[in-house]
């Protein structure tokens, strides 16, 4: 049995053993669990049904002129998503070890025409990338790449593991990869543990690498989990979500965006937040302290921030012109749920930064229907949502309403 079986195990029998939003003790101390159901489900690797359209209608909320319609349903476990050339949509499906690709919607009904298995038996597939004529994948221990053919929506040959030997041992074993405007492939990997000294100087960081995967660097250092990234168009800044530590109380610490540029540290494990010394690890090193970069932003605490995608060609209001959608994933570390539901991030001209809900809803009066992972837009102007819980990628649309007369 492996070590992250145990891990998930153990953490299963105190959720079953525990009652209510309760504090459980567990090896690296006491947990508040916001929802036993949501964390049971996570830790087997399981989701729910997806929404009923009624329910869709009823529960879902997104600012005026914005219409929410499920794309694809009955997808369980659907991650993290990229569109081909061609209006399709490439979706990994992590804990199912898959990559599925949805046909494009050529009959114009807003929903995908179809779907097939493009590669299995993968380790943990997450983060996707399309660039001259390959499909990369990032698994838990390395990166991949077969070959694809965008107008087919075929792949072709073997797969070819062109990144190794990353270490899979502990948490957060998901990684993402985005090639760059500068041309580089950028990968993140989150850390072993919640608060900890890594061993392994790549877990908690942003490194990068070559087009072919040769010549990797760690970029950027001190970032627990950053399982989102993005550039934002009008000056190519790289933005990343982060999920701050677990077990220092319901609204402590802030989950974090920052601002990535090389060679800087964000923090992890020695501060949190915006730099305020961890009380754990914050007073072994004052030059980790003195030197973190503080995040531009931050979320809610245990909102999980995961997905982050700058919009550039979606058809939207003016006043989303300088904007990114971020998927909140949702609390389980806290008292009270906290999170699930989708936010817009707008640059403003003093260079603040303001946050709003977007699609709200998946958290309502009848439990939990979703919990948003990751969000895009398509070659047809609409928005796009994976929910990892309910098996589901929503298409958000946006009609300018009509003046009063």
């Amino acid at each position: 049995m492996s070590v992250n079986t145990r891990v998930f195990l153990a953490l299963a029998l105190v959720l079953l053993l525990a009652t209510g939003a309760v504090a459980a003790f567990v090896w690296f101390g006491p947990i508040a669990v916001s929802d036993k159901k949501v964390l049971l489900d996570f830790l087997l690797g399981r989701g729910i049904n997806t929404p009923t359209e009624e329910v869709i209608a009823g529960n879902l909320h997104t600012p005026d002129g914005f219409t929410v319609n499920l794309y694809a349903g009955d997808l369980p476990l659907a991650r993290w998503m990229r569109f081909t050339a061609a209006g399709d949509l490439i979706v990994s499906r992590t804990r199912a070890g898959e990559v599925v690709l949805l046909e494009r919607d050529r009959d114009g009904d807003g929903k995908a025409d179809g779907r097939h298995v493009l590669i299995g038996e993968l380790e943990g597939p997450h983060g996707l990338e399309i660039r001259d004529g390959w499909l990369w994948i990032a698994e838990t221990t390395g990166v991949g790449r077969i070959r694809f053919d965008e107008n087919s929506g075929t792949v072709a040959g073997p797969f070819e593991r062109v990144i190794t030997g990353l270490t899979g041992n502990g948490f957060h074993l998901t990684r993402t990869i985005r090639f760059g405007p500068d041309g580089y492939l950028y990968l993140t990997q989150g850390s072993s543990c919640n608060v900890c000294v890594e061993e392994d100087p790549r877990r908690g960081t942003m490194m990068r690498f070559n087009a072919d995967g040769s010549g990797g660097e760690i970029y950027a250092t001190g970032l627990r989990n950053s399982v989102g990234f993005d550039w934002a168009p009008w000056d190519n800044g790289l933005y990343a979500t982060e999920n701050g530590r677990d077990l220092l109380g319901d609204d402590f610490p802030p989950d974090e965006l920052n601002r990535i540029e090389k060679d800087q540290f964000y923090g992890w494990p020695f501060v949190n937040g915006f730099n305020v010394p961890d009380p754990e690890f914050g007073r072994d090193d004052d030059r980790k302290v003195a030197m973190a970069r503080a995040p531009v932003h931050g979320f809610r605490a245990h909102n999980a921030p995961l997905g982050i995608h700058f919009l550039r060609n979606a058809r939207v209001p003016p006043d989303f012109q300088r904007s990114a959608l971020v998927a909140l994933h949702g609390s389980w570390n806290r008292a009270q749920l906290d999170g699930y539901k989708v936010v817009s991030l707008h640059w403003l001209e003093d260079g603040s930064i303001s946050e709003r809900d977007f699609v709200t809803g998946f958290l309502g009066p009848d439990g939990i229907i979703g919990r948003p992972s990751d969000v895009t837009e398509g070659p047809d102007g609409a928005l796009y949502l994976a929910d990892d819980y309910g098996g589901a990628i929503y298409r958000i649309s946006y009609v300018k309403p009509q003046a009063a007369l």
